[in-house]
Formats: structure tokens, sequence, C-alpha cells
């Protein structure tokens, strides 16, 4: 969608250094073989559209099979000191190699791409002190982990998380990146942690020498200032910390491994683990995948196989091509794991999954970074706790949630009982890292015959129409088209799994908006009334119903809504649909970027408990966008079913030029004009 936006820019070329990844259209379904030569053959239009699109436009083209894309920044891009955004809310997965990476929607890559000057309100600073040594099953996944119950899903929210102290020296780099990586579980802006010789250890191994090197002759410049004052500080000692398992349902569940056969029974949640699934963009790492196979190597020599199915992700080719060569994908496949193609796949929804029925209560445990209902396969009874692939990997062999690899034995194929030792693993490979297969197309030198491959009659692209300008008018008696109840992330508003094939193809994707959400009225997703009709309907169509008849309606929101990816459907879907205002009690950060890029007014409750004020049935007016202007607050008019109004004051984040991107229509109409 961001490369459909900067065509509709007329620009010839971007005006930084740009590349693109196509790392969430592969299904797991069979393997990674077969299923990468699968979805070469189903999504051939889409990758032969951004093919011909970065040629065109002189970017930078990574190829299906070639991995996730904070894995190959991490790889190949990333460097101590360099600021970088990107169009996924993991992209601070770079902050492991020092770098402030920030997740955007693809609204800001094409400002940025059209010569833009990115803006950000100025971020708080979290301060996390990690003191002791990390050693045995605590592992770098179990310091966000840790951090996450801490600070909660929106506790991180307008904030950059700066790690400190004694204790990083015992992080591997690739650890960092694990713990930058899920930072945005917490809302952060980014998170980062500062230069030292474990960064300069992992940019020599990926061929990255005379950076190291550089990097190294400036090195005070890129740790915490002496005497730094943070909005909020964490003290972590890692030698204290146990393993932790976040979930279900949300990432922010914290409980300690010695503690978490008791939440299992006293919370009722599926003792049987169905499937373990290790790797992802958070987890996939020459290290991470090493431990997991000296787990597997013990249970291997006794002869067991795992008793949940095991998956195994890759997150770059490199590291695939690595791990096949130095023998760790044998071991996890000699005792039961499927390795899957170098994609998001099951952390992404893009799973086809079928040892359970849709509705059937299930666990599942993954070292991916995000859990939310139905996430990863579409059942919203599924059970998804999220750990480190250590934890992972154990529990796989033992097919119960109720076990404890530290304490608990099981019993070998000689009917023997043993007991996992610490897991151990290699930083980096002692041979280098093998590249494998060369998967990235560099922009032609000559560019100016390049067609950019678009069917007019396709079902899974389509080029972008300006949104109209706002018209000046006060609004007026606007339908709620849905107060949405509780949490409702970006996968609640834009569902990702097979929607993910439209994502070029607006008008199509368009038909999952907020179909996850749940609806105040009557707690059903995907059931709204039409208050022109009087029916009880889907919320797409009676969002297209309101826009067909001319009539511009509002979404009332809860805390933090907009939370998780930093989908930009969820916004552009809205404001195809003929949407005006999201009005909720917070925002996520991107999320609330997302919908003013595209001209939707993002605003507030000054006193969140109004929104209880709110009844599903009203009609409502917003005053004073004739005098719209920064700290300006507006007024929402409620008129009630039983002809009795309410006001209520609105807060907003508006800046100047935000305002005049709802007044352009769209931020994208004043970079076209």
């Amino acid at each position: 969608m961001a490369i459909l936006q900067f065509m509709s820019a007329g620009m010839d070329t971007a005006a930084v250094p740009t590349t693109v990844h196509c790392d969430h259209l592969i299904e797991a379904q069979v393997g990674g073989v077969k299923d990468l030569a699968r979805a070469k053959e189903i999504n051939k239009e889409v990758y032969d559209f951004l093919a011909t699109a970065t040629a065109k436009y002189g970017l930078g083209f990574w190829k299906p099979g070639s991995g996730i894309i904070h894995q190959i920044i991490l790889e190949n891009y990333a460097f101590p000191g360099g600021l970088m955004i990107g169009t996924d809310s993991h992209t601070p997965n770079a902050g492991g190699l020092g770098m402030v990476a920030c997740g955007v929607g693809g609204a800001d890559a094409v400002d940025v791409m059209a010569g833009l000057p990115w803006e950000l309100k100025c971020p708080k600073v979290i301060g996390v002190n990690l003191t002791g040594k990390i050693s045995g099953w605590t592992a770098p996944k179990d310091v966000i982990l840790k951090v996450a119950g801490i600070l909660t899903v929106k506790g991180g929210t307008g904030a950059i998380v700066e790690y400190k102290g004694p204790g990083v020296e015992s992080l591997s780099c690739t650890g960092m990146a694990t713990i930058c990586n899920m930072g945005a579980e917490i809302g952060a802006t980014t998170s980062i942690f500062p230069f030292n010789h474990r960064m300069a250890d992992y940019l020599n191994a990926t061929r990255r020498h005379d950076i190291a090197k550089y990097a190294q002759s400036f090195a005070h410049n890129l740790v915490a200032d002496e005497g730094a004052e943070y909005d909020q500080e964490i003290e972590i000692n890692l030698s204290e910390l146990e393993p932790h398992i976040n979930g279900p349902f949300t990432p922010d569940l914290a409980t300690p491994l010695s503690k978490f056969k008791d939440a299992v029974e006293q919370n009722g949640w599926p003792t049987e683990l169905k499937v373990a699934l290790i790797g992802s963009c958070t987890n996939s790492s020459y290290e991470d995948m090493s431990r997991a196979a000296s787990i597997a190597k013990q249970a291997k020599d006794h002869g067991l196989s795992t008793k949940s199915k095991f998956t195994v992700t890759p997150g770059s080719e490199q590291v695939r091509a690595t791990i096949a060569r130095d023998g760790q994908m044998a071991i996890l496949e000699e005792v039961g794991g499927l390795v899957l193609a170098n994609a998001c796949g099951p952390c992404i929804g893009q799973w086809d999954r079928r040892d359970v029925k849709k509705g059937e209560p299930n666990s599942i445990i993954t070292s991916y970074n995000r859990n939310f209902t139905g996430r990863n396969d579409a059942n919203p009874a599924t059970h998804a706790f999220v750990a480190s692939p250590d934890i992972v990997t154990a529990f796989a062999f033992a097919g119960d949630l109720r076990f404890n690899p530290i304490t608990d034995e099981l019993v070998g194929a000689d009917g023997k009982p043993f007991k996992f030792s610490d897991p151990t693993g290699l930083e980096l490979p002692p041979r280098g890292y093998d590249p494998g297969e060369n998967t990235f197309q560099p922009p032609p030198a000559d560019r100016a015959n390049v067609q950019v491959a678009i069917d007019p009659k396709s079902e899974r692209l389509q080029a972008l129409k300006p949104f109209p300008p706002w018209d000046g008018k006060t609004p007026t008696d606007l339908p709620i088209l849905i107060k949405v109840k509780g949490k409702c992330t970006t996968d609640h508003i834009s569902a990702g799994g097979p929607w993910l094939k439209y994502r070029g193809h607006l008008e199509n994707i368009s038909q999952n908006c907020l179909i996850g959400a749940i609806n105040a009225e009557n707690g059903e997703a995907n059931k709204v009334k039409n208050q022109i009709t009087g029916e009880y309907g889907p919320v797409p169509q009676t969002a297209a119903y309101y826009r067909d008849h001319g009539i511009k309606w509002v979404v009332v929101g809860d805390h933090n809504y907009g939370e998780g990816s930093s989908r930009e459907h969820a916004a552009l879907e809205p404001r195809f649909l003929g949407g005006l205002a999201v009005i909720t009690r917070s925002f996520a950060r991107i999320h609330e970027t997302n919908l003013k890029k595209q001209g939707m007014l993002a605003l507030t409750f000054v006193n969140p408990e109004d929104y209880d004020r709110v009844r599903p049935s009203d009609r409502v007016d917003i005053l004073g966008l004739e005098t719209f202007e920064p700290g300006r607050e507006l007024t929402l008019v409620l008129k009630h079913e039983d002809g009795t109004r309410e006001e209520v004051r609105l807060a907003h984040s508006f800046n100047e030029g935000q305002i005049e991107w709802f007044k352009a229509g769209s931020a994208l109409n004043l970079v076209s004009v």
C-alpha cells in the first residue's frame, strides 16, 4: 500500500534509500520449500507489481523467501547511531544495533520517500537499568516479557525505552534486538541499547567491518549520558530474573515460570499443548536456534521426539542456510520439527492450521511477539502464550503447559527419567554466516522503460484515488457506526490472515473493517445496527451504506485503541468507507498518526469516563472545526434516542500541518499537489 501511495505522489525516485520486503504472504502449510513455491504461484501478480514498481522508482527489493524485514535490516542495514523508519511496528528490532528505529504507517514512509521531514511528538524516556548476568534458562526474551508485565501494553506509549547498566554486557547483539523488537507490545516509540563490543562482533560477523570500526571510534557518544534523568526508571537484576511466559490473549500478562503451572490450573487454561512454534522476527537468530537445538539434542539422546506439533521459522535466508550447514536444523527436524519458509507465517496469521476446529479451545506457545485473540490461527478460542525459544522447545517435548523444564523430569524411551540441562548455544557461527541464495534485486541503472505491472481487473491490486477534502461544514447528526468495547487492536480493525492477500486493493480489504471489534451494544463482533434502516448487519456493509447515502459516521473506542501492528489499512479502510472521526479514551501512537494521515479526525475524551455517556444509538455533532487549531478543544454533542442531549469535551493532538491534512482530505493530497 505504501508503494501505491508513493506512486500517487507523482515522483520518479525515492528521496532516501528505501527497500521493500514481502514477508507477509507465505502461508505456513506443509513446509518451507513447498509453501514458498505455492506462494510464488498464487501471489505472482503482487510479486510482479513489487518487482516492477521498485525497479521503476529506484528501490531495493528483497524477493519472497528472503526472510522477515527486521532480520534482514539487522543483518544488512542497521548501524549504531542511525535513524530509520519502517512500515511495521517491530522496526525497533534494529535497536539491538544501537539504532533509533521507529515503526510508522505507510503514509509516514511515503512522506520520507518524497523528501518531506518526518515528525514525531517529543517522546518521554523510560530507563531500564540491567544489573547482574543472564544465565541458565533465562534468555533475553525474558527481559522484555518482564518489562511488558510491568508497563502493560500501553505503558510505553509515547516513550523511548533506553536499556543501560552493567547487565547489558551479558546480552548478545541479537538478544538485544529481541528485547527491542517486542518493545512494540508495550506501545514504545522505540527501544535502544548502548553500543558495545557485542554489537561490534555482530557487525564484523555480518561483513560490516568498516561500520564496526567507525562506531568504535565514537562509542562514547552511543551510551547513556552520565546522570541522565528519566521519566520513569525500572530496575531488573538479570541474575535473579527467571523465565517468563506471557498470555493468553495479551502480551503483557506476565507469569514467572515457577508460578505458571498454578496459573494454568487456576484459570482453567487448556493444559494440553497442541503446537509449539519457534522463530519469527523476534527470536530466530543463530543463537536462538543453537540453544533450541541443544535442548532438542538432549531429548533426542533420550530417544524422544516432540509430543506437540513443532514448527521452526528461520528469520532470514542467511540464518536458514547457516543452521542448515551447521547442523541445528537437522537436529530440530529429527525430533519432529517442521521448518517453515523464511517469512512471518503463523506470527502474522499466515497459517493453514488444521489440527483443531475453529472455536475449539486449545493452547499453543510461541517465541513470537504478539498473541492477541485469533492472531496466529484466526481461532478466537486458541490460548496463545509467548516465551523464549528455549522454553517453547522444552514444552514441545512435554506437550503440557504445566511442565517446568528447570524442576520437572521427562521419561526417555528407555523408561528412565531425565531432566534437561541448561540450554547452550553459540552467539555467532564460528565458520561465519552462509548467505544462502541471493534474493536481493537492486534497482536497474536504466529505469525509463520499466512498466509497473497492475492489471485493471485485478482483485488484489488497485490504484488509489484521492480522498475528498473536508467540505468546510460542521458535522451534524452523524451516526455511530460502532461503539467498541474493550481491547481493539489493529487486528480487530483490519484482520490479517487470509485478508492479507488484499493489502494492495483498498476496496476489497475494506470488507474486513472492524469485523473483530466487539460492539458495546450487544457484546457481539461484526453485528451493528444501521440507524437508517433499523436492521442489524456486518460493520463494513453498514459503513458502506452510510457512505453511499452521503452520511458520514464516527467510531467510539476504548483505551489504547489501535494497539499492535502498524497496519495502515486500519486507518485507510474507515476513511474509504466514509468515516469522519474516531473518538476514544486513548490511542496507540502509530494508529493515531495513521488516522490523521488519511484525513480522519483522531479525537479523545478529555474525561475518559465520558466514554460511558455515549450510547450506540446516539447521533452526534462535532462542534469547533471552523476554528480547528492546535490545543483548542472540540465539543461532541450527544443526541440520545429519547430526545435528551449532552455535551462532551474532546481533545486532540493535531498540529498546524496535521490540520491541513484533514482539510485537504489526506496528507498525500498535499504531497500530490
